[in-house]
């Protein structure tokens, strides 16, 4: 399935309402009561989870390095944790918009143009992870060089930050669209 482009909507704050139907029925402050919650609704909100952390302790170690914390430390918490986010995200998105995606499209037709908002996000967080990746590998190439640790680290703060703000908000919406519809639905929807 190939996103339709006018869906990428990089501006906005919320899923739009229209797509926001079955979260109206299922709301977020229920869904760990609901007895589709354990398994696979669990294990999708724990990922969405482990990217969060994953992006808070990147902020850490950057903003540390940036108010003059050891270099060394940063040169290695950022290969760990940035690797770790880049790779999982990967997998994470490759699955949903080749298994889950097509999947939860066709079961809930109300809400199927979501998921195409959800793989256009994902084309568009592409570049986004590309820069985050490009960005800490030249603030390390540098900092590794002996340049100044501060000057050679904005950049990645500045992408760090962007991602940051992108992934957040994808992964909200894409929470906001997939668990409602698991849950009506039960865990075997998607296999």
């Amino acid at each position: 399935m190939t996103p339709d482009p006018t869906l990428n909507l990089p501006d906005r704050e919320t899923l739009p309402d229209a797509l926001r139907i079955l979260l109206a029925d299922y709301p977020r402050d229920t869904w760990e009561a609901h007895p589709h919650f354990a398994g696979l609704v669990e294990f999708w909100l724990d990922r969405h989870l482990m990217f969060r952390k994953l992006l808070g302790l990147l902020h850490t170690e950057t903003q540390s390095l940036l108010d003059g914390a050891d270099p060394a430390r940063f040169g290695t918490a950022l290969p760990r944790y940035g690797g770790m986010l880049l790779q999982q995200l990967h997998s994470h998105h490759q699955i949903e918009d080749q298994h889950y995606f097509p999947i939860l499209q066709q079961k809930a037709p109300e809400i199927a143009r979501g998921f195409e908002l959800m793989e256009a996000d994902h084309v568009q967080l592409d570049p986004a992870l590309a820069a985050f990746a490009d960005t800490a590998n030249t603030a390390l190439g540098k900092i590794a060089e002996g340049n100044n640790a501060k000057d050679s680290t904005a950049p990645f703060a500045t992408s760090l930050e962007s991602l940051g703000k992108l992934l957040d908000r994808h992964l909200t919406d894409e929470e906001e669209l997939v668990v409602p519809v698991v849950l009506k639905l039960g865990p075997d929807t998607i296999g």
